[in-house]
């Protein structure tokens, strides 16, 4: 075949639609054959058959790429669709989102100008509208889609970042430079919050020693009484908030921040407050838990992911802010791609808000669910999987053979395994004990490949984590994985606790061994 006949256009559309049909059917045979999330393979057992593939050397046909592919990929693959991948914030993902996939791929549209999509920048622009709509903003709310939650918040804090500079210009007596602004600026965000608000502050020139951690309450939400005095402490300092950043749905334990509490704090400092709503972000759609999310419609700006809590293929996320005038602060104008001239004849160019220039046609992916699904049976699906938390928690509170941390309020569930007394050590720190057999377990449960679940650290001691994003897992599947987790833990407490029993009855008293020595 010529070079020219794998470009996709009116005389090969055939040719892609064989290729795409036999890609279709070897995804739909693996997902219907997948018996366990996870086959095990080690990197060292894998990286021989990757690295022994001559990219040189081309096979020439889909049908041998495919096969090849099955070898190096997708044999071995995370399947996220099966009910006992419980690790991370990985969705299984809705078929007409998968099919939008297939239309964003094909047709290949960039989304940062007008004449590079048209219908696909209104689709966008519709999008971000009715999200904006759910979070309860008014008609001046704007916002853009980004490759995930890390890139939407560092966007907000950017904007936070220069907003908070004019703040500080306009009300200084001396004119004062960004670099002489920079250095006194704090972010307060909760102890529990994700890592990017940190890696943000760097990225924007402030340094991680800007970030100040509020402290959280027992079900590890940020403290209101601990943000105000943080804030005095700052203003007394000489400091400048330029953001508060409360989370709807921390990673390791879903909570949600006091919204009303933390807005109504920001709006008397005038202070910017940003919400990550990456994984709470489903209760836009819920029938049942919109409540949880009161607050959010007076913040400053909203991280949402949508391929987290609505079910979408990696990547689909949006920043919104409750004033579209800030977005100005990321406009900038080039003018082989966005003339200034454009904005006087109203032409609509996304890379006017956006930190990226080239983007893909992610909102396809959101607006086809809509469209086919709407958006109830997408609160529906984020319903169940909260339900069967609540179930998990009741699960795990009545099990002596574990402890939980707290009650969840989204769907995330963080607890740990404890041996039993006749296998805690005598001497010795039991807690060390206990960190390595919850460790065990988790790497012996992925070696097996029978289940996956993901690991955290709370004040210092190792524990196991659930992320429930899954309708399909059960009850049934999580005693399953428990009773296994048990099994790998206990296993590896009697190894310790019989070895360290060895070394007792070996190990000669000190009388003895005295006198021995005389």
């Amino acid at each position: 075949m010529s070079s020219r006949s794998h470009l996709l256009n009116d005389r090969t559309a055939e040719h892609y639609r064989r290729s795409l049909t036999h890609g279709v059917e070897r995804v739909a045979a693996k997902l219907a054959g997948a018996e366990q999330p996870f086959t095990g393979v080690t990197p060292a057992e894998l990286a021989p058959t990757v690295s022994a593939v001559d990219l040189e050397k081309p096979l020439g046909t889909a049908s041998e790429a495919l096969d090849e592919l099955e070898r190096v990929y997708l044999r071995d693959a995370v399947y996220f669709h099966h009910p006992r991948y419980l690790a991370h914030l990985n969705c299984p993902v809705v078929i007409p989102a998968v099919l939008g996939e297939a239309v964003i791929a094909a047709v290949n549209s960039s989304l940062d100008t007008w004449d590079q999509s048209a219908g696909g920048t209104l689709i966008e622009r519709r999008l971000v509208e009715w999200t904006a709509q759910r979070i309860g903003f008014g008609p001046s709310a704007d916002g853009i889609f980004t490759s995930g939650g890390s890139q939407s918040n560092l966007q907000a804090l950017l904007l936070a970042r220069e907003e908070t500079c004019r703040l500080v210009r306009k009300n200084s007596e001396t004119a004062l430079s960004t670099p002489q602004i920079l250095p006194k600026l704090r972010i307060l965000t909760s102890e529990c919050s994700h890592f990017s608000i940190e890696k943000s502050a760097v990225l924007l020139g402030l340094g991680p020693e800007a970030v100040v951690p509020v402290p959280c309450d027992e079900q590890r939400r940020m403290r209101v009484d601990a943000l105000a005095d943080l804030m005095e402490r700052c203003e007394r300092a000489g400091e400048t908030v330029m953001a508060v950043v409360a989370t709807a749905g921390t990673t390791d334990f879903g909570s949600i921040d006091p919204l009303p509490a933390l807005a109504e704090l920001c709006e008397q400092a005038g202070v910017w407050l940003h919400v990550d709503a990456a994984y709470g972000c489903g209760l836009l759609t819920s029938q049942r838990r919109r409540a949880l999310l009161d607050g959010v419609e007076r913040a400053d700006s909203v991280t949402v992911d949508y391929h987290k809590s609505f079910f979408q293929p990696v990547s689909s996320s949006a920043v919104l802010v409750r004033d579209r005038d800030t977005l100005r602060h990321v406009t900038y104008y080039a003018d082989y791609l966005n003339p200034a001239r454009s904005v006087e004849k109203e032409i609509p160019n996304q890379v006017d808000k956006s930190i990226q220039t080239t983007r893909r046609f992610d909102a396809l992916k959101l607006w086809m669910t809509l469209r086919v699904m709407g958006a109830d049976a997408l609160g529906e699906l984020f319903d169940e999987v909260v339900d069967r938390a609540a179930d998990a928690w009741r699960l795990l509170a009545g099990d002596e053979r574990f402890e939980v941390v707290v009650e969840p309020q989204l769907s995330t569930l963080v607890f740990r395994y404890l041996p039993p007394e006749r296998q805690r050590p005598q001497e010795g720190d039991e807690q060390t004990l206990t960190d390595r057999a919850n460790l065990y377990a988790r790497d012996a449960l992925f070696a097996s490949g029978e289940a996956i679940v993901a690991g955290t650290v709370v004040d210092g001691r190792h524990y196991l984590k659930f992320t429930l994003l899954n309708p399909e897992t059960s009850l049934a599947d999580i005693a399953t994985v428990l009773d296994l987790i048990a099994a790998h833990a206990d296993q590896y407490a009697e190894q310790q606790t019989a070895q360290q029993d060895t070394q007792h009855h070996a190990a000669p008293s000190p009388a003895l061994s005295a006198a021995q020595a005389c």
